[in-house]
């Protein structure tokens, strides 16, 4: 095979190997990420279950339809992207086929050609006659190296043409399996939307049973906003006790610096001198501090900023009924919820997301609650029935902190040192 052939060749098969590699990088992650939403699913499910055992429809009960069908829906995207891929795969084995078949073509007309020539020249005497006419000694040597190099230029043709059909046969088998994957996909596709479907109207008998009950569910609603306001007005509360104990000892921190600054002044006088024009100094001034500035706490909140988004659930599993902000679940039904509501079962394990100072246990109504700081964000943990840290304690990621209470439902909420509230969601690990 020639040079500039041979080095065509690998860098053909070098451009569709990496690229097949970047593909199927791709859809491995669509792989994993479709393993994560069936795991999801089947979470939802499992809460839905223990719903049902209730016998009675509730607004958490319809949250958790909805996060169904979203995922369903994920799903469902997910299932398409696969199939753009294993299309781009089968677009791509076409050209390659279309390709490899022109080459087929050409290269067959060549060798059809050197076989003619062969032919026409296949008698001893042409060929003695070809190298005997030479004019020199050197002329009849070249002549019979050019017809040496003839001869290995047909055997490389017929061994490009059979490479060339291996190739060939390989794609064109390829492209098969691409298609018997295709179509199990497809078949994944159909089920899905079909279980979409089912799930549709199971959310919408759900929302029509709770139509029926308005009133009831507008008092739940109700009664749930004033335990919230409770809570964060609670939450608040620690806040501003929190921050006004760190100013506190900022300002004393301060005295104290000023008292040595004035006594190293009286003991140096000379030292008031050293500006004698009165000019200001030309520095630009210092932004002013946080509250939190001690090097624990700022250590404390950067890393906790660094983890957004890494963050482990504050328990081993659960499904989110009640999401961050404002959300209307039926007609003239809303709330806006200033954390997530987490659907787990009763008594199970709830664990600090971050490492921090407990800041404050609290109750609110009948159930417990934790707020810890890190730095000068906060995550506080309601709705418990036990609780086994106490207030000034310093707990390390994932230690346990308390357990959930009868009403199988974890309030988790994400604040900072201004009492804003940021969506939980955003700083756990999807």
């Amino acid at each position: 095979m020639s040079k500039s052939l041979l080095l065509t060749t690998v860098l053909f098969l070098g451009i569709l190997v990496s690229r097949a590699q970047g593909q199927t990088q791709s859809r491995s992650d669509l792989e994993k990420e479709r393993a994560a939403i069936q795991k999801e699913i089947e979470d939802v499910k499992r809460s839905l279950d223990e719903t049902h055992r209730n016998k009675k429809e509730t607004l958490g009960q319809l949250g958790l339809l909805q996060r169904k069908l979203r995922l369903r829906e994920s799903a469902i995207q997910n299932i398409n992207s696969q199939i753009n891929f294993i299309q781009g795969d089968m677009n791509e084995s076409w050209r390659e086929i279309l390709k490899l078949r022109r080459e087929l073509d050409t290269l067959r007309t060549q060798y059809e050609q050197s076989i003619v020539f062969a032919y026409k020249n296949r008698s001893s005497y042409d060929f003695l006659n070809f190298i005997f006419s030479a004019t020199s000694f050197n002329d009849a040597v070249r002549r019979i190296e050019y017809l040496k190099s003839y001869r290995a230029y047909r055997e490389e043709r017929a061994e490009n043409i059979v490479q060339t059909q291996h190739l060939l046969q390989g794609k064109i088998d390829g492209l098969k399996v691409t298609r018997q994957e295709k179509d199990e996909v497809l078949k994944k596709q159909t089920r899905e939307r079909s279980i979409l479907e089912d799930e549709k109207k199971e959310k919408d008998e759900v929302v029509s049973r709770l139509k029926s009950q308005e009133k009831d569910l507008k008092k739940q609603m109700v009664a749930k906003q004033k335990q919230d306001q409770k809570l964060a007005g609670t939450i608040a509360a620690v806040i501003r006790r929190a921050v006004g104990v760190a100013a506190k000892k900022n300002a004393g921190a301060k005295a104290v610096a000023a008292d040595k600054t004035a006594n190293k002044t009286a003991a140096n006088p000379g030292n008031a001198n050293d500006n004698p024009t009165g000019i200001a100094n030309a520095a630009k001034p210092k932004a002013p501090p946080t509250v939190f500035e001690t090097k624990e706490d700022v250590r404390l909140s950067g890393s906790f900023e660094k983890n957004k988004g890494h963050l482990p659930w504050p328990v081993s599993s659960g499904t989110i009924s009640m999401f961050f902000g404002p959300h209307e679940y039926i007609k003239n039904v809303y709330h806006n919820n200033q954390g997530i509501t987490i659907d787990v079962s009763p008594g199970t394990a709830v664990k600090a997301v971050f490492e921090g100072e407990v800041q404050s246990v609290f109750n609110v109504s009948d159930v417990s609650g934790v707020v810890i700081r890190h730095g000068k964000y906060f995550t506080t943990y309601s709705n418990l029935s036990t609780v086994s840290v106490s207030k000034g304690e310093q707990v390390t990621t994932g230690q346990i902190i308390g357990r959930v209470a009868d009403i199988g439902q974890l309030e988790f909420l994400v604040s900072d040192d201004k009492i804003r509230w940021l969506d939980p969601e955003r700083w756990l690990h999807k």
